[in-house]
C-alpha cells in the first residue's frame, strides 16, 4: 500500500520505519528541515520537506495515489486540515488523524475528513484504568467516529457471567466477546467457552449497548 504520513516528529518516523518493514510504501511529509533530515530515505521511505496543510505540497507528494493519509503531527489544527483537504481534494479512501488535545476530539469526524481518531491521552487513560480497575467496563478504543468501540470488564466475584458460556450471555445483539484474557493468556472465544473469575473479557459493540453490557458482565446495580 501507499502511505502517506504528515508529520516527521517522534511518532511519524517510528510509524514510516515500522510500516516500511512491513512492505508498504512511505512518504513522510514536514515542514521541519531538521525534523526530514532524520529520517534516511530508504527504496520504501522518502521523505519531503514543505507543508502539508497546502494542496500543492500534497499533490507533489502523491496524496491522489495514496491509499491511507496519516495526519500525526503535534498540532490539532494542521492535522484537520490534512484531512479535510486529503477527502475533499483527493479523494483518499482512510485518513487517519492524531489527537494531541483530548479536549478538541469532538472536531474529529467525518465533517473534516477524519475517517479514524486516535487520542493517545484517551488511549493511555483507558489502559490504566483497564490494569487497575475490576468490575467496571472500562472503554479501550472507540472506532467509527465513536459509533463502535472496544470495551474491557475484568470478572470480579459477584458477576453473573462466572461459570456461564459465552453463548448463554445475555449480551445485545450490537456486541460480542473478541477476546478472553486468562492467566497471561489469550482464549479464542466460542459460543461454549466457559467464563472464570478473573477473565479480562474484551468486548466489541456498537451503538449505545453499554448498560446491557454491563448487566450481563457486572450485573445490576
Amino acid at each position: 500500500m501507499k502511505i502517506l504520513i504528515a508529520g516527521a516528529g517522534s511518532v511519524g518516523r517510528y510509524m514510516a520505519k515500522q510500516l516500511a518493514a512491513s512492505g508498504h510504501s512511505i512518504i513522510v511529509i514536514d515542514n521541519d528541515a531538521n525534523a526530514v533530515s532524520r529520517l534516511q530515505n530508504t527504496d520504501l521511505i522518502t521523505s519531503v520537506q514543505g507543508d502539508a496543510c497546502e494542496v500543492d505540497v500534497l499533490s507533489a507528494a502523491g496524496a491522489a495515489n495514496a491509499d491511507v493519509i496519516a495526519a500525526v503531527t503535534g498540532d490539532d489544527e494542521d492535522n484537520l486540515v490534512i484531512s479535510l483537504l486529503s477527502k475533499q481534494e483527493f479523494g483518499v479512501p482512510r485518513v487517519v488523524a492524531r489527537v494531541n488535545n483530548p479536549n478538541n476530539e469532538w472536531m474529529y469526524n467525518e465533517m473534516w475528513g477524519v475517517d479514524v481518531a486516535v487520542s493517545t491521552p484517551h488511549l493511555l487513560t483507558g489502559l490504566v484504568e483497564e490494569a487497575v480497575t475490576q468490575g467496571s467496563l472500562v472503554r479501550l478504543m472507540a472506532f467509527d467516529h465513536g459509533k463502535s468501540g472496544l470495551a474491557e470488564v475484568t470478572l470480579a466475584d459477584g458477576s453473573p457471567a462466572i461459570n456461564q458460556t459465552i453463548g448463554g450471555l445475555q449480551l445485545p445483539r450490537e456486541a460480542t466477546v473478541v477476546a478472553v484474557i486468562r492467566d497471561g493468556h489469550v482464549v479464542t472465544p466460542a459460543l461454549d467457552t466457559v467464563l472464570h473469575g478473573g477473565d479480562e473479557v474484551m468486548v466489541l459493540s456498537s451503538g449505545d449497548c453499554d448498560a446491557a453490557i454491563r448487566t450481563a458482565l457486572i450485573g445490576s446495580k
